[in-house]
């Protein structure tokens, strides 16, 4: 059998890799420490499951609009309004099967062969494959520790050409954690001015898991001349602990949505109608179980920096948004395991935290940079105190 050349030319999800991997290990009774996984630890709050029960009893189990149902585009609609100040109409809004599915639509429904969509770096593991596989050209800016990761007004100006067809700006950003404030994101929107085709992609699924006192802003909300090119997507995996329910949206330019929609229709069709009314009750419910999960979130992500800056070795930018944290650990790199293997790069070091601590994270060239690697700390404190003192311990048996 040959199988289609653009099958090649990516590579499976590396975090849901590892993911499957640890709790492989866990159902052999082995005794893993995952950091792998991009979900909460929570349980969905209690009214959002009920509202998808009450749906089922209701009989909501049938087709729905591709692009998704009216109520629900309303409650997206009126989050925009109350959060960011964004108006809406549901012309103006696509639903699809999460914010990965969404994204691949705006890639499948913008890019042209040769186009080029511009990635800062460290970046989130789909998006240049999502590109690649729409015939587009990923061109990474990279960052580091320096500037926050977070990419410059002068990178971005030097980056744009001619054939740049978007900008995929995620803040917060996974892998790092980093958030671009107003002002940052106010110097961005002045070099995208400049250069009027270059739409941008707000991917802001994690808004709402944010630290530090800081506050939510997007490029939209603060260069409103720039809301015409700007694809903003969202979700509710991350901000209602509902990763399994599969529901996410775009909101953008009418004629993007329709074709978005369009493409929809031949793949997947309507995100499921059950999760699409739990959707609803997370937008318009109670938000005391988000504001619960982000103190929870906090304390953790300040004790596990604080436990990977004291490792010799070690050094990790104290991010304050989603649930990551990207340590620099390339200072391990060139030793040997107890077992006389030489680390070489982030790989190597995952495998042998795997190998030799049972603790599984994911290895910093999945995103970009093999100086660093991934860790959630969406996992219970008790599991990421475990974590800490094996990594320190594999640390120090390196020769």
């Amino acid at each position: 059998m040959k199988l289609a050349d653009r099958v090649n030319k990516i590579q499976p999800s590396p975090t849901l890799a590892i993911d499957a991997k640890a709790k492989a290990l866990k159902a052999q009774g082995v005794d893993v420490v995952g950091f792998g996984a991009g979900e909460p630890d929570f349980d969905t709050p209690v009214n959002i499951r009920e509202a998808g029960k009450k749906a089922i009893d209701a009989g909501f189990t049938r087709y729905m609009p591709v692009g998704g149902a009216d109520d629900l585009k309303d409650a997206i609609i009126a989050k925009m309004k109350r959060d960011h100040g964004l108006e809406y109409t549901r012309d103006e809004i696509s639903v699809a099967c999460g914010a990965k599915h969404t994204l691949y639509n705006i890639s499948q429904a913008l890019i042209q062969e040769g186009d080029e969509v511009i990635i800062p770096g460290p970046y989130w593991v789909s998006y240049p494959d999502q590109v690649v596989l729409a015939g587009g050209t990923p061109v990474f800016i990279m960052t580091d520790e320096s500037t926050g990761f977070k990419i410059t007004p002068d990178q971005l100006d030097k980056t744009i050409t001619p054939k740049t067809k978007y900008l995929i700006l995620n803040s917060p950003c996974n892998p790092t954690g980093s958030t671009y404030s107003k002002e940052e994101l106010a110097a961005l929107g002045q070099v995208l001015l400049k250069h009027d085709h270059v739409l941008v992609v707000a991917d802001d699924i994690y808004e709402r898991l944010i630290y530090d006192g800081l506050k939510f802003y997007n490029i939209a909300q603060v260069v409103p001349e720039l809301k015409g090119r700007t694809i903003v997507v969202n979700g509710v995996s991350k901000t209602y602990a509902m990763t399994g329910w599969r529901i996410g949206y775009a909101c953008g330019p009418k004629e993007l949505m329709a074709a978005m929609t369009k493409m929809q229709s031949q793949s997947t069709s309507n995100a499921a109608s059950i999760a699409q009314k739990a959707s609803v009750e997370a937008m318009n419910g109670s938000q005391d179980a988000v504001a619960a999960m982000c103190v929870e979130f906090e304390k953790r992500r300040t004790y596990i920096v604080d436990r990977l800056n004291a490792m010799p070795g070690v050094s990790c930018f104290k991010s304050n948004g989603a649930f990551y944290v990207f340590p620099n650990f390339s200072g391990c790199y060139g030793k040997t395991t107890p077992a006389g293997k030489k680390i070489e790069n982030s790989t190597d070091f995952a495998a042998y935290l795997l190998e030799d601590a049972k603790v599984a994270l994911v290895p910093g060239i999945a995103f970009g940079d093999d100086r660093y690697a991934r860790l959630s700390y969406a996992i219970s404190m008790e599991n990421i105190k475990k974590g800490m003192d094996r990594i320190e311990e594999a640390i120090k048996n390196l020769k």
